[in-house]
């Protein structure tokens, strides 16, 4: 396993630790199954309960000097006290903030200067000025003591500093635990055993990890299905709101498709396993929710640059500061000057500032793979909320891309029985739906299917071979065209077909018309719902489709959507998704197939139906586990609420410190006698690092 940093991805270790630039620490590059190695976070959480133990002593002490009648300065000289301050103190620094100091160190030498520069800066100046002024106090002048000749220490401010740090960090890893949650329950919902059929016909129950592709499989009611597979035999509905979102259970028979974790109902299945492993679905979301978490949002760049200037000159404020007090402040000088550099530096932290977009983009990727959206990364994040056009592909993206045969009528001499026969000969090796609907009937109706010689796929518009001998062509009109095939006697009878939302193919054997097919796919009942509701959050919705003008208009009338492109071929899609976008749209592009993967590129955001191909889920920046268009408009949700989120966190981060470093300043003192101590600094550098936490956590409980 391998470890790279949420806000440098460039940083790559071989095992868990701290980046070299910002200090954050290390985060494992893929998901983790089984317990995950929580030993940074115990460890910080030790340090901060024992530096607790000591700090309470020594705040108890100091706050005691500046209360009335302090009981302590009775049983104990006010010099012994100072050295008790040193005996809890010591250790506090030493051993609880030296991961600090280490980091501190590396920011140092490596020249990136972070929030651990600041930090290991602020605890050494109080800690080694309180100890110089303790052992050594006659090296300061007569202004710095007190009647005693003791000079005041501020040990309390190094030891409440470093431990509300240590909190600040509990909680972050605390949190960082948190929006893994998601991974580890996805990779939890996978069954440990799966019960195979062997070839003699016996059942056995093997583990998970035993199962290859091909193995034949009994799911009983009620059980997981293990891996993902095919039905070959039963009947069952399937719950699979764990990788979908969707609380209908679906209907499942023969020829289905079924995903692993989800689980059967009350029939018996048997499936062939297709994939296993690393490469079943579940694991495939796992692998894309734990690369998009690691991924940097566009909006990162602004607060990288910003930080990247904001330590230098936050150091140079505490260094002013500090010249200031010493020459124009009221005595003792140096002590003033000494705590407000301290407080300027610690108050400053930006730690908040680090956590703001990588928790943010963490719990949204990991609340999108609960609901069945997966962000490829974070730029699709902020991207999508941009949108105010989606393109869409009508098969398998508005429809069920499940067509059926509905009508092959022969022309001439041919009868109905060899022009289904020869039709599905020719489009046996396609993937297409359209294709795949024409061979299904055909072997329904348990049709010979001859072998095909010379076959070729002519892109966009059909298929030719040579069956026993003759040349066969099927295609569309413009194929029809091109070869000179009359088709005026049935036009008309197609046109009518379209006009019912059907797509048309045409048979030509010998270069004579010998009859015509129609394939229906249904809409998806989903679909229109969707649309008015993308249409009332003012985005255009287009319909681009190969399909002919006809056919398309027939679908767009009954969806209620303006804008049709239809006979698009398929290289020329990304062609007008890049037409929209020279007139200044934002374009997401949805779809579900292969030749969907260029135009899913071009897009703005690429949004891939889960129910389609690897090449178009890779291609897209969005993909839907369930493939509807209610998952677009969860998707978009979920990027305008976590853009909103990651504003608020900047918010908070450059709020505190804005308001807060002209306080540690002391530019209040001058007017109201006011000054900002260092522990209440680290008090409100810890709440705003809380504060970007606490808002970050809220995405897990959208409601979407």
């Amino acid at each position: 396993m391998k470890y790279t940093c949420p806000m440098h991805p460039e940083i790559i270790e071989d095992k868990q630790g701290s980046c070299p630039i910002c200090g954050m620490a290390l985060e494992p590059m893929g998901p983790v199954e089984g317990e995950e190695d929580n030993t940074e976070y115990q460890e910080m959480k030790k340090r901060f309960f024992i530096c607790l133990l000591f700090t309470v002593p020594v705040f108890v002490i100091a706050m005691g000097r500046h209360l009335p009648g302090d009981g302590l300065k009775d049983l104990f000289s006010s010099k012994s006290l100072q050295y008790v301050e040193l005996l809890f103190t010591t250790p506090v620094v030493l051993w609880g903030a030296w991961p600090f100091f280490v980091k501190g160190y590396q920011s140092f030498k490596n020249l990136h200067l972070n929030m651990f520069s600041l930090i290991s800066l602020g605890v050494s100046v109080a800690f080694i000025y309180s100890l110089f002024a303790v052992l050594l106090p006659d090296l300061f002048p007569v202004s710095f003591r007190n009647h005693n000749g003791q000079v005041a220490v501020y040990f309390e401010a190094a030891a409440v500093i470093v431990t509300l740090i240590l909190l600040g960090q509990v909680l972050e890893l605390r949190a960082r635990s948190q929006t893994g949650t998601a991974i580890k329950a996805l990779l939890g919902l996978a069954p440990k055993t799966a019960i195979i059929i062997r070839k003699n016909g016996t059942e056995e129950e093997i583990n998970l990890d035993e199962v290859s592709p091909g193995d034949r499989l009994r799911v009983r009611p009620g059980e997981k299905v293990p891996i993902d597979g095919e039905i070959t035999d039963g009947l069952s509905s399937i719950d699979e709101s764990m990788i979908t979102g969707e609380p209908i259970p679906v209907e499942k028979s023969k020829g289905d498709k079924v995903i692993g974790a989800t689980i059967n109902g009350t029939g018996s299945l048997i499936i062939v396993a297709e994939k296993v492993g690393s490469d079943t679905l579940l694991s495939q979301i796992a692998k894309m929710v734990s690369d998009a978490q690691r991924s940097k949002a566009p909006i990162q760049g602004l607060v990288d640059k910003v930080s990247g200037v904001f330590v230098p000159i936050v150091i140079l404020i505490s260094i002013l500061s500090f010249i200031i007090w010493a020459v124009f402040g009221p005595e003792p000088k140096m002590a003033y000057a000494i705590i407000n550099a301290v407080a300027v530096l610690i108050i400053a932290c930006p730690c908040a500032l680090g956590l703001a977009t990588p928790m943010s983009i963490m719990v949204s990727t990991g609340k999108g793979a609960t609901i069945g959206v997966l962000f490829k990364n974070a730029e699709a994040i902020e991207e999508l909320r941009k949108i105010d056009t989606l393109i869409v592909d009508k098969t398998g993206t508005l429809t069920e891309g499940k067509p059926r045969l509905a009508v092959y009528k022969p022309v001439g001499n041919y009868s109905s029985e060899m022009l289904l026969s020869y039709a599905a000969s020719i489009e046996k090796g396609s993937e297409h739906p359209l294709a795949r609907a024409i061979v299904e009937k055909a072997q329904e109706l348990q049709l010979e299917l001859p072998p095909v010689s010379d076959f070729n796929s002519v892109t966009g518009k059909g298929v030719m071979g040579i069956i026993n001998g003759s040349n066969i062509a099927l295609g569309n009109a413009k194929m029809m065209q091109d070869r000179a095939i009359n088709i005026d006697e049935i036009i008309d009878t197609t046109d009518e077909l379209r006009s019912e939302g059907q797509t048309v193919m045409y048979v030509a054997i010998e270069n004579k018309l010998a009859g015509y097919l129609s394939v229906s796919d249904p809409i998806k009942k989903s679909t229109p719902g969707a649309i008015s509701k993308l249409k009332k959050e003012n985005i255009r919705v287009v319909m681009l489709t190969g399909d002919n003008e006809k056919t398309a208009g027939s679908v767009a009338a009954r969806l209620n959507i303006d804008d049709v492109i239809s006979g698009v071929l398929p290289d020329q899609k990304a062609e007008k998704v890049k037409e929209y976008q020279e007139n200044g749209h934002r374009v997401a592009m949805a779809g579900d197939g292969i030749n969907d993967a260029p135009a899913l590129a071009q897009a703005n955001v690429g949004i891939a139906m889960g129910t389609g191909t690897d090449v178009a889920m890779e291609s897209a920046g969005v993909t839907l586990v369930k493939g509807d268009l209610n998952g677009i408009l969860r998707a978009i949700n979920l990027s305008r609420q976590t853009m909103r989120n990651i504003k608020e966190n900047l918010f908070f981060a450059f709020i505190y410190n804005a308001v807060g470093v002209p306080l540690a300043a002391g530019v209040l003192y001058p007017f109201f006698g006011l000054l900002l101590s260092p522990m209440i600094a680290a008090a409100a550098m810890s709440f705003s690092s809380f504060s970007v936490i606490v808002n970050s956590l809220r995405l897990k409980s959208l409601k979407l």
